[in-house]
């Protein structure tokens, strides 16, 4: 907190405040003797007790916690609105083994998926060229922070020199940020929920890659939003036509008549960065 010559202590945003600051204090409580009393659990000032954060009472905090801490350093940074990837961690780069491969099978299948890495870094590319047209604040890349499509999409993002968003989560496997993501907007959740809700809460476009139930997940929870009007329409972009015309069958939902006709036309397939980048160029033109 800085203090003025007068005396006055001001925060970094200006408003006068004469309280001590919780910093201050969580240093001062480390400086105490260290004695029975002190060294008890219930002495720890509650903010920086960790046993007492993970307790199953203190859920709705965490889970506020999660969605403030996002917020508050994307809007610090300025941050309008972003342009979200999804897709495989397991696609690997043109040229490089497909080590998620359990058999021939599937390794024949992940290396021919190699060009969904290529077109996903050539997409970021066009996004982030856009989005210097407004000092990164708009079309931002944002993706899960993982390796395949999503290190893609940092790695295409990052070769231009623009920031990048990467929203991680703790799971056993596949997920530690890749080294494209911008240091300052690495994030890391325990909740799916509120790393959903922050994947969509500046979302101008979806692009949606081939993968596995992730981002079959992360693909219907988008279209839902959007078919229920719980979200604007905005362009959500399927890469593989061939791909999700095999894994889901559209035309049999609106012959079922479990969706309407009219919600196929929520989805856009493309098989290109610039199909994909010309689809959300006439969006917002319109």
């Amino acid at each position: 907190m800085a203090k003025p010559t007068n005396g006055q202590e001001r925060r970094k945003d200006g408003v006068w405040d004469p309280l001590k600051d919780s910093r201050t204090d969580r240093r001062r409580a480390a400086e105490v003797p260290r004695t029975p009393q002190s060294e008890s659990p219930s002495y720890r000032l509650a903010y920086v007790d960790d046993d007492f954060m993970m307790r199953e009472e203190l859920r709705p905090v965490r889970l506020q916690l999660e969605l403030l801490k996002v917020e508050m350093i994307l809007a610090e940074r300025g941050i309008k609105s972003t342009v979200v990837m999804f897709g495989g961690a397991r696609i690997p780069e043109p040229g490089k083994d497909a080590w998620a491969a359990r058999n021939e099978t599937q390794r024949a299948n992940l290396m021919a998926a190699s060009v969904y890495y290529e077109e996903a870094r050539k997409f970021a590319r066009l996004c982030a060229e856009h989005a210097a047209i407004h000092d990164h604040r708009e079309y931002v890349v944002t993706t899960g922070g993982g390796p395949g499509v999503m290190e893609a999409g940092n790695r295409g993002a990052a070769e231009v020199g623009a920031p990048t968003i990467g929203l991680n989560i703790v799971l056993p496997h596949e997920q530690a940020p890749n080294p494209y993501v911008t240091p300052e907007l690495s994030f890391n959740f325990h909740y799916f929920a509120i790393r959903k809700m922050h994947f969509l809460m500046r979302a101008k476009a979806i692009a949606i890659f081939p993968g596995g139930f992730g981002t079959l997940d992360e693909f219907f929870e988008s279209v839902t939003l959007i078919q229920t009007k719980r979200m604007a329409p905005i362009p959500l972009i399927l890469f593989g036509e061939a791909f999700w015309r095999r894994i889901v069958d559209f035309e049999a939902l609106a012959d079922f008549g479990t969706i309407a006709p009219d919600d196929l036309k929520l989805l856009h397939f493309v098989e290109t960065a610039d199909q994909a980048w010309q689809i959300i160029a006439e969006h917002y033109e319109h």
